[in-house]
C-alpha cells in the first residue's frame, strides 16, 4: 500500500510544485493599468483580417535560394530521393497536424492581430491556431519546451513589430524535408507598406542548417469586413493514410 501511495503522491507533488512555480511567476507579472490600455491607441491600426497575397504565396519566387550546410543538403537530397519513389508526398498537416512556424503564417487563410497590454495575439484561421507574442520586455526562455509555433517575444520600433521565436518542435518543417533544431531562430518584422497591405519579412538562422540566414518575404492584404471562421480539420477533412499511418494521396487506403 505504501508503494502505491508513494507512486501516487510523487506525480501529485510534481504537479503541486509546478503550480507553485507558475503562481510565483504570475505574481511577478505587473497587472495592466488604464494607462497600459490607453497606450494601445498609439499602436498602428492593424484592425480587420489579413490574408496572404496569393500572387506572392504561390506565384513565381524571385527571392534567394537557401544556402544549406553540407549536412542539411544531404538530408534534403535523401528527402527528394524518397519523393522520387513516391514517398514524402504529403506532410502530417494532411492528417490535421498543425504546420507550425514559419509555415503557419504562409497558409492561404486569414489571420488577425489582437493588441492587449504586453502582448500581440495572432489568431490564425488555419487549424484554429493562436500565436502569443509577448511585448512586455521579457527575454526569450533559456530552455523552452518545443512547440509547433515556438516561444515568441516581440518589441515595437515605431510602427514596426519585431518578433523573435525559438523552441520549435522538430516534427515541423521549415522547408520541405528540413526540420528545425534547438539552434533554429526566427525573426519576423511586420510593417504596413500601404494602408491595406502589410509586409512580413522572416529571417531564419540555424548554423546546423543554413550557411547564411535564409530570408522570406510575405505580403498580406487587409479585408476590413472579414471575420476569422472556425477551422476544424478533423471533421472528415483528413487525407488517407498508408499501412504505416503516414499521409497518403491514395483515397482507396
Amino acid at each position: 500500500m505504501g508503494n502505491r501511495l508513494n507512486g501516487w503522491m510523487l506525480p501529485l507533488a510534481g504537479a503541486l510544485g509546478a503550480i507553485a512555480i507558475a503562481t510565483a511567476a504570475a505574481a511577478d507579472v505587473k497587472p495592466a493599468t488604464a494607462a497600459d490600455y490607453a497606450a494601445l491607441a498609439k499602436l498602428p491600426d492593424w484592425s480587420g483580417t489579413w490574408q496572404p497575397d496569393w500572387s506572392t504565396l504561390y506565384g513565381p519566387r524571385t527571392g534567394p535560394t537557401p544556402s544549406f550546410t553540407p549536412a542539411a543538403a544531404q538530408t534534403l537530397a535523401a528527402f527528394k530521393a524518397k519523393q522520387a519513389k513516391g514517398e514524402n508526398l504529403q506532410t502530417e498537416a494532411a492528417n490535421c497536424v498543425p504546420n507550425g512556424m514559419p509555415q503557419i503564417m504562409r497558409m492561404p487563410y486569414p489571420i488577425e492581430f489582437i493588441f492587449s497590454p504586453g502582448r500581440v495575439t495572432i489568431a490564425i484561421e488555419t487549424y484554429s491556431q493562436v500565436r502569443r507574442i509577448y511585448t512586455d520586455g521579457r527575454a526569450l526562455p533559456e530552455d523552452p519546451d518545443p512547440t509547433y509555433n515556438g516561444s515568441s517575444v516581440g518589441r515595437w520600433e515605431g510602427d514596426t513589430l519585431i518578433v523573435d521565436t525559438i523552441g520549435l518542435n522538430p516534427a515541423t518543417s521549415i522547408l520541405p524535408g528540413i526540420h528545425p533544431t534547438e539552434q533554429t531562430r526566427i525573426r519576423e518584422t511586420f510593417r504596413l507598406e500601404k494602408p491595406d497591405m502589410m509586409l512580413a519579412t522572416t529571417t531564419i538562422t540555424d548554423p546546423t542548417l543554413f550557411a547564411q540566414p535564409f530570408e522570406l518575404k510575405q505580403a498580406y492584404v487587409r479585408h476590413r469586413d472579414w471575420d476569422i471562421r472556425e477551422y476544424v480539420c478533423q471533421e472528415n477533412n483528413r487525407d488517407a493514410a498508408d499501412e504505416f499511418g503516414r499521409p497518403s494521396m491514395n483515397i482507396e487506403q
